[in-house]
């Protein structure tokens, strides 16, 4: 699995808010041959994906409840969703197959990595190995409430698409409100919803934690960067992959329903996928996970991805 190298064009950003942010914001940067090389990468495979997609939409079953596209989900009358998460070749399903298996397309780590890329380092602190990230570690051991979210994400070397055994991955993402811990007013001494995680026999780190919220300007989303091991990702080693999971829209509305996350209806009905200034460039096809589970038993994102 060989690192990534950033190269050294950049262009300009949007930040988590939709805001245009200078280059010593932006988090992870990625240059204009780097979108070449994707949009190149897409004209190759985008067949095949988008295919795949559209057969998942149309060719989705249900036990006790309806599936539809894994863009919109499913909701049952007690609040359990099932989203097909086979529009993207790259979600851990029943149908995926490594024939499957495509790249994660890059993306910006944002303004809020706390990887030491701006300013902040979370991955250098004792604690930050963690499977459950709900709380605070250190001086701090608030909390963040909202409904269980499990975050499963699989990694797969793309060549031989075997499980990558004892990688590192670091997620991080907003809390109920939109915040995020160390940067956001109100929670700049908190480091909850942030954790560094080994891959097990099966290339899947685990992670226990909240659904987030959405905030003005982004589909909601979950943040995550790929390490060869857990000692490049608490010592600044080089980070293999830096992209984005895309939560699916109707698991979504169920949460956001419930008491807490009132600010997130109003936003996310002015959201659409494939508008998002992440996801927007390719439907975030390979990036949406496969939902299960409900508010009252908590939910579980699920997503293949090939490094």
């Amino acid at each position: 699995m060989a690192p990534k190298t950033p190269s050294a064009s950049e262009r300009a950003w949007l930040d988590e808010h939709g805001n245009e942010i200078e280059d010593h914001d932006r988090g992870l940067v990625y240059d204009l041959q780097t979108l070449v090389d994707r949009r190149r990468a897409l004209t190759l495979f985008g067949g095949l994906g988008v295919a795949g997609a559209l057969a998942a939409c149309s060719a989705g079953t249900s036990s006790t409840s309806m599936t539809t596209s894994a863009a919109s989900g499913s909701t049952s009358p007690a609040g359990t969703t099932s989203t097909a998460g086979a529009a993207t070749s790259a979600a851990t399903s029943s149908t995926t197959t490594d024939a499957d298996l495509v790249e994660a397309p890059d993306e910006t780590a944002g303004p809020y990595p706390g990887d030491g890329y701006n300013g902040q380092n979370v991955l250098d602190d004792s604690g930050i190995v963690r499977r459950d990230i709900r709380s605070s570690f250190g001086s701090s051991t608030t909390t963040a409430e909202g409904v269980p979210l499990t975050i499963k994400l699989t990694v797969k070397d793309l060549a031989t698409s075997s499980a990558l055994v004892g990688a590192a991955v670091y997620v991080w993402h907003c809390d109920r409100d939109g915040s995020y811990s160390m940067y956001s007013e109100g929670a700049e001494d908190e480091n909850y919803l942030r954790g560094v995680q080994a891959t097990d026999d099966s290339g899947t780190a685990t992670f226990t934690s909240i659904f987030p919220a959405c905030y003005p300007g982004r589909w909601p989303h979950i943040h995550f960067e790929v390490y060869e091991k857990v000692a490049d990702a608490t010592s600044s080693g080089p980070i293999v992959k830096t992209s984005q999971i895309a939560l699916p829209q109707t698991a979504s509305e169920v949460v956001y329903a419930t008491s807490g996350y009132d600010r997130s209806v109003g936003n996310l009905a002015q959201l659409s996928l494939q508008r998002d200034n992440v996801f927007g460039d390719d439907g975030g096809i390979h990036q949406l996970a496969t939902m299960s589970g409900s508010v009252s038993t908590g939910f579980t994102a699920a997503l293949t991805i090939g490094v």
